[in-house]
Order: C-alpha cells, then sequence, then structure tokens
C-alpha cells in the first residue's frame, strides 16, 4: 500500500508542479528578487502548492481512515499551508503567521499531540507542569516552522533538509510500526523528490511560504509523534540542521546588539556560498550534514538523554564559532592593516603604487 501511495503521490506532484511552473504568473505566485534574494530572475513561488495539493489528494485516496481518525491533525496542516500560500499571495505580517501557528497548535492538542517531557535525568523524568505544556509545546512547534523557512534560501536547500528528515522519521515509523508517522512522512517523502526535480540548482520553481511553512509545521508534528518512542535530545538531531541556524543566528543577532528577529544574511547557507561560491556545492555540503546527524539520531532514540544533550550542546558551540561571519570582516581588517603598514616601505623602495593595498576598494 505504502509503495503504490509513494507511486501516485510522485506522479501527482510531477504533474501539478510542471502545471505550476508554467501558470504560476497567472495565480500571482513570483517571487521578485530582493537584496536577500540570492537568485536575479523572477521564479514562480508556488511549489509548496504542487506539495500539499499531492500529498493531500492521494493521503485522502489510500488514508482516509486516518484521515477520520485524526481530523484535527489534518485540519491543522491545512491551516498552516491556507496562511502559507496568502502570504506568497499578498505577504501577511509575521503576527498572523504565529497566530494561525497558534490555532492550529491548538488543534493538535486536541488529539493529545504535545510535548510534556523533556526528558530524563540522572533517573528522573523532567516532566513539565500542567500550565506549561501548551506554551512549551507551541513554542516548539512555531520555532521549528519558523526554522525551516529560514533555510530556504539556496536551491533544493529547504527540500532536501526535509527529504532527510522524512526519511528518518519514516524509518521510525517502520522500526515502531506507527500508520500515521510512516503515512504522513511517506507522502511528503514523494512529493518532496518530484519537487526537488523542479528546484535543484538552477531551479525553475520555489517552494514559498506555502511550503516552507507547511513543510515544518508538518515535521513538527511528525517530531512529537515519534516522542512516543524516542527520546527528547535524540529528535533535536533527527532536526538538527534548522534548529542549529536559527540559533546561532539569534545568538549572533543578540551579540551585535541587534534583534533575534531581523532579517539578515549570515546563515549557514549564507556563510558557506561566500567561502565556495557554488550553490550545488554548498547544497550538497548541508544535505551531507543533516544526513549524518539523523543518522546519529536514529541510533541514540532509546539512549541516555543527558549524554545526548551534552553531545547536541558541543554541536552548538562548534557550529557557533565555525561559521562565524565575522571571521571573513576580521580577515579583511587584518589585511587592511597589514597593508597600511606596508605602504611606507614600497614607497621608499621606489615601486610606487597609485592604489596601495589599504587604499583600493573592495569587490562588493
Amino acid at each position: 500500500m505504502q509503495t503504490i501511495l509513494l507511486i501516485s503521490t510522485f506522479i501527482t506532484a510531477a504533474v501539478i508542479l510542471s502545471v505550476l511552473v508554467r501558470y504560476s504568473g497567472l495565480l500571482g505566485l513570483i517571487d521578485t528578487p530582493n537584496e536577500r534574494s540570492m537568485h536575479k530572475n523572477i521564479i514562480p513561488r508556488s511549489g509548496g502548492v504542487g506539495i500539499f495539493l499531492s500529498v493531500a489528494i492521494t493521503y485522502a485516496l489510500f488514508n482516509w481512515d486516518l484521515v477520520l481518525s485524526h481530523v484535527y491533525l489534518h485540519s491543522a496542516i491545512l491551516v498552516i499551508f491556507i496562511v502559507g500560500l496568502i502570504d506568497d499571495r499578498f505577504d501577511v505580517s509575521p503576527r498572523l503567521k504565529f497566530v494561525a501557528i497558534f490555532f492550529a497548535t491548538i488543534m493538535l492538542y486536541q488529539e493529545n499531540i504535545f510535548i510534556s517531557s523533556l526528558g530524563q535525568y540522572f533517573g528522573y523524568d523532567a516532566a513539565l507542569p500542567l500550565l506549561l505544556i501548551f506554551p512549551f509545546t507551541f513554542f516548539a512547534i512555531a520555532g521549528f516552522t519558523n526554522a525551516l523557512n529560514l533555510i530556504d534560501g539556496l536551491d533544493g536547500l529547504a527540500g532536501s533538509v526535509s527529504l532527510i528528515i522524512m526519511i528518518t522519521f519514516l524509518a521510525i515509523g517502520i522500526t515502531y510500526n506507527d500508520p500515521m508517522i510512516i503515512s504522513l512522512s511517506a507522502s511528503f517523502i514523494a512529493a518532496l523528490i518530484a519537487f526537488l526535480l523542479f528546484n535543484w540548482n538552477p531551479a525553475s520553481i520555489f517552494m514559498g511560504d506555502s511550503g516552507s511553512l507547511t513543510l515544518g509545521f508538518s515535521i513538527a508534528i511528525l517530531s512529537i509523534l515519534s516522542l512516543h518512542y524516542t527520546t527528547p535530545t535524540s529528535i533535536l538531531f533527527v532536526i538538527a540542521l534548522p534548529i542549529l541556524d536559527t540559533f546561532i543566528v539569534m545568538t549572533r543577532r543578540i551579540q551585535r546588539g541587534q534583534s533575534p528577529f531581523k532579517a539578515d544574511k549570515n546563515h549557514i547557507h549564507h556563510f558557506l556560498y561566500n567561502v565556495k561560491g557554488n550553490i550545488r556545492f554548498t547544497v550538497i555540503l548541508l544535505i551531507s550534514i543533516q544526513a549524518i546527524f539523523s543518522i546519529i539520531g536514529f541510533q541514540l532514540r532509546e539512549e541516555n538523554d543527558l549524554l545526548s544533550l551534552i553531545l547536541f550542546s558541543l554541536l552548538f558551540f562548534t557550529f557557533l564559532n565555525l561559521f562565524d561571519q565575522r571571521l571573513r570582516h576580521r580577515k579583511k581588517v587584518k589585511n587592511r592593516r597589514k597593508g597600511k603598514k606596508a605602504a611606507p616601505i614600497i614607497q621608499e623602495s621606489g615601486m610606487s603604487d597609485p592604489f596601495p593595498v589599504a587604499l583600493k576598494p573592495e569587490k562588493s
């Protein structure tokens, strides 16, 4: 059954996406480059529509019993998709997105989908007080939904990272025989494979917020569902890259005295792209990193929470210092200072340079 679901979803997604590539302009779903864009041409941003419709159509056909037994869950995903679609067409405020996620979280709460524990440490269960369960669940869901949205900055990146994460959840679902996890992750896997055929560099379509918000929210749901079988800290590894990227960027903004929510180009993918200048190389490297994290998370799914948390914390601080945009700036400043000191020596030796290194304009 799941094989038929995968094939049907892939074919449906490929057909819908091929149509959207041609006619997204008529729907007003196009992405015009701005100062933070990594592309220069106008590109359709309706990929999320193709992903969602293909999953919704085939999922309902093959898993109608799951739809009926989990109405609130699927309605919550629909709400997030609609808000993302409206944002792609009209640009809504971040506040409206958070309000939508808040009500979607309430829907999930009706199906007992929430985070009630942070794991076990020193033999004690770090259970959340009843009053904190919903706020923490909302914070976690909203945080990851936004985190996946933030890494959608290079062709194929958000789709590939989501694909790796979904494959890991499929493995968890199969290991513990959970129909909900298996069906939901398998549907998105097929749709994402089809999407990446159009989104790989050079992309002919973007997923837009309708795609990134829906994927982020769905991954958050799968993460909570997987907590029935795995430890909370192992899930951190399964979804590591978007979380690390968001934490690092927000930490950097706070260090600079800026708002942690201010948009910039200081994400991990920006750093790696600036180093290599190659989109495909950057995306493949980040996919590989996420794959390693996901494998670690799957292997640690039943291991000690404290050890996993320490390992993840070390990982965070390593990335925090490794992917630091300020290193590049410091290197430039150091080179300028060296140029200023060297200029008098060059001039005294008769090797005059009308544009000393310290005064030459930088390329933007």
